[in-house]
C-alpha cells in the first residue's frame, strides 16, 4: 500500500472540481458507502476503500468516453500522489480496460459499482422513495425486469458477486446495509 492516502475532504474537493451533476455525484456517495461498508466487514482500511469509490467515477462527465475513462483520471489521482492501490482499483473498475482486479479492494470496487446505483434506482420507485423499503427480494425482482435502470449491466452486478467469491444474496444485503447507513446523504 504504497503512498499516502490523501484526506475524504481532499477528494471531495477533486469529486465536485469535476464532477456537477448531482446524479453522478450521488452515484460517488452511494458507491463510498457501499465500500465503506466492505472494509468494515473484511477488516480493511474503510477510508481507503471508501475514497476509492467516491472517485472511480470522478472524471467521468467530462471524460465519458471509453478510450478516457477512467484513463484521465487515473493520470489526475497519479499527480495528485494518490496510492498504486486506489488507482489501479479504479481502473479496473471499468472492464474494458483489461486490467485484472487482484485486490479484495478492486475485487469491491466492481462488484459495487453497478449495484450500488441499482439498489438507489429501486429506492427512487418505493412509495416512500426510501432506502428503508429496500431489501434483497425487490432488487432480485427488478433485476429481472430488463426494462428496469436499462443503464446498468446487469452482468456485472452477478459477476462481481462472483468475482469476490459470495453468495449473491448476501452481497445485496451488504450493499443494502451500506447505502441505509448514508442514506442521509443520498437523499433517500
Amino acid at each position: 500500500m504504497a503512498g499516502d492516502l490523501p484526506s475524504r475532504d481532499e477528494a471531495w474537493a477533486l469529486l465536485a472540481e469535476h464532477t456537477e451533476k448531482d446524479g453522478l455525484r450521488k452515484h460517488a456517495l452511494a458507491v463510498e458507502a457501499a465500500m465503506r461498508e466492505y472494509a468494515r466487514h473484511l477488516g480493511e482500511d474503510e477510508e481507503r476503500w471508501g475514497i476509492a469509490g467516491l472517485l472511480h467515477d470522478f472524471d467521468y462527465e467530462r471524460w465519458p468516453d471509453p478510450a478516457d475513462h477512467p484513463y484521465r483520471g487515473v493520470e489526475i489521482l497519479e499527480r495528485l500522489g494518490y496510492p498504486e492501490d486506489v488507482r489501479t482499483a479504479i481502473l479496473g473498475h471499468a472492464s474494458y480496460t483489461g486490467v485484472r482486479r487482484e485486490t479484495a479492494m478492486a475485487k469491491t470496487l466492481f462488484a459495487v459499482d453497478e449495484l450500488a446505483g441499482f439498489v438507489v434506482a429501486v429506492a427512487l420507485v418505493k412509495p416512500g422513495r426510501s432506502l428503508a423499503e429496500v431489501d434483497v427480494r425487490s432488487v432480485e425482482k427488478k433485476l429481472k425486469d430488463k426494462a428496469f435502470a436499462r443503464g446498468v449491466h446487469r452482468d456485472e452486478v452477478y459477476a462481481g458477486a462472483a468475482e469476490l467469491g459470495v453468495d449473491f444474496r448476501e452481497h445485496v444485503e451488504r450493499v443494502i446495509a451500506g447505502l441505509r447507513k448514508s442514506a442521509e446523504t443520498l437523499g433517500l
